[in-house]
């Protein structure tokens, strides 16, 4: 217990520093899981784009051969003319040269060297797509209706389902040169991704979309829960742990003050009955029978008290075994009251009046010997814990039995624990009272093995009423 405090300290700082690292590495994770979903937005941007262009192509092959219906209809000579073509292969070089062919007939060659820091097929399907978009652009519109649900369809390929998805081309200064009716005006509450796809042009796609937080968390879900469960399961550990060890200084504490006040009430009373005996052995009491008696009583009250002592820890310790069992008989109530009364009402260091209010007819199921105990031990309170003139009732039904006191009564806080083990209600005026706070305690435990509850009323100054309830109807 020496380093306890220093221990647990050491112990709660490594466990927030585990913490804030796992929240540092979720925040990281984070990161790179949306940099790969802004990657694959990107891809998706970039797949549409080609779709787009097949679905801008397929119009235009649909719109001229109506337009070369319409006119073999109309019966006119059509000359097809080449208006312009792209080709491109690759070299020994590995360039990858392209050929354009001009409105004039005119021929231009152009040769690309392939860069190293990327894949050769995104380079070559991003220069395909440039030049497919210098040939279409010039004689086939965008329709940016039809390019937000082609981009929504390559992302759901890819998982990503954001609520609300629109396209529109701006130049590099971000400056529409295409709107689109569905892109907001304001850009803070979307993502907005950025794709150039016609660097001749100066043309780049601008999607807007939905914050994809909720999707990267769904990413993240499981890590997150896992995470988040490991350090609830520490956090509970290391609560239970200090709980547990608080309650174990507690009880050693308890269990300290019980030693101290037990090695005391029993070198009390053997001091004073040896000081008895010793009288009677060392001076001449044949001639003072007065004196003789005095000695006498004071033994024999001192050999009861430890003999008390005795009872306790014996029933204490028979109270810790489980497989302690009690014997149920039919009690006749008065009779055993009356019993335990008339000792209790011969003690000469108070005026003691104790009155049984008992019919003569009622009877209990219970054990014998532990009843008997019980109640000696709420008369010894009474008395203990009452001024120099004790008045005691006792009451009892075929339900229940009371004992009232006119005592110094219990403060409301203390009253949730006069029944734990070695608790002693604080009363700043009676310190001389002795005991060791295993009276009431082995009255609940031993009240509870035998199926029956105790109930207690009190105020401060003005007495308590202990209450026994019986669960049988004898009678």
């Amino acid at each position: 217990m020496k380093h306890f405090k220093t221990i647990s300290f050491i112990f709660a700082a490594v466990i927030t520093i585990i913490f804030g690292l796992n929240i540092y590495y979720l925040v990281c994770l984070y990161s790179s899981i949306r940099s790969s979903v802004a990657r694959e937005v990107m891809t998706a941007i970039a797949d549409a784009d080609i779709d787009d262009m097949w679905e801008r192509a397929d119009r235009a092959n649909k719109a001229a051969a109506a337009k070369k219906q319409a006119y073999l209809d109309a019966g006119m000579d059509i000359t097809e003319q080449e208006h312009g073509g792209v080709s491109g292969v690759m070299d020994n070089e590995g360039n990858f040269v392209t050929t354009t062919t001009t409105k004039e007939g005119t021929r231009e060659t152009t040769k690309m060297p392939l860069r190293r820091d990327r894949s050769y097929t995104n380079q070559m399907m991003n220069d395909m797509s440039q030049q497919m978009h210098e040939a279409m652009d010039p004689f086939v519109d965008f329709n940016l209706m039809i390019m937000d649900s082609i981009l929504i369809e390559r992302l759901a390929d890819r998982y990503i389902t954001p609520d609300f998805v629109a396209v529109e081309i701006v130049n590099s200064n971000g400056k529409k040169l295409r709107g689109n009716i569905h892109a907001p005006d304001n850009q803070n509450d979307y993502d907005v991704f950025t794709l150039c796809f016609n660097p001749a042009s100066d043309m780049h796609y601008r999607a807007y979309m939905t914050p994809l937080t909720h999707h990267i968390l769904s990413e993240m879900a499981g890590v997150i829960v896992t995470v988040f469960l490991l350090m609830v399961s520490f956090a509970l550990a290391f609560w239970y742990l200090l709980h547990t060890v608080s309650r174990l200084r507690t009880i050693e504490e308890m269990k300290d003050d019980f030693v101290s006040n037990m090695t005391h009430e029993l070198k009390t009373p053997i001091a004073i009955a040896y000081s008895a005996n010793d009288a009677l052995i060392n001076y001449d009491t044949d001639n003072d029978p007065e004196k003789k008696d005095t000695y006498l009583k004071i033994a024999n009250k001192q050999l009861n008290r430890l003999r008390e002592l005795v009872e306790n820890i014996l029933a204490m310790s028979m109270e810790r075994r489980k497989t302690m069992r009690t014997k149920q008989e039919t009690i006749q109530l008065r009779s055993l009251i009356e019993d335990i009364v008339a000792p209790q009402r011969m003690r000469s260091e108070k005026d003691v009046r104790i009155e049984v209010d008992v019919d003569d007819g009622i009877t209990v199921i219970s054990d014998k010997e532990h009843l008997s105990n019980v109640m000696n031990n709420l008369i010894d309170n009474a008395i203990k814990y009452s001024g120099e003139c004790v008045n005691i009732k006792i009451k009892a039904t075929p339900d229940e039995i009371s004992v009232s006191d006119n005592g110094i009564g219990i403060p409301q806080k203390s009253i949730p624990y006069i029944f734990n083990k070695f608790y002693r209600v604080p009363h700043g005026n009676l310190q001389d009272v002795r005991g060791y706070g295993i009276g009431l305690y082995y009255v609940k435990s031993i009240l509870d093995k035998m199926g029956l509850s105790i109930t207690v009323k009190s105020k401060e100054g003005k007495g308590s009423t202990f209450t026994i309830k019986f669960n049988n109807d004898g009678k």
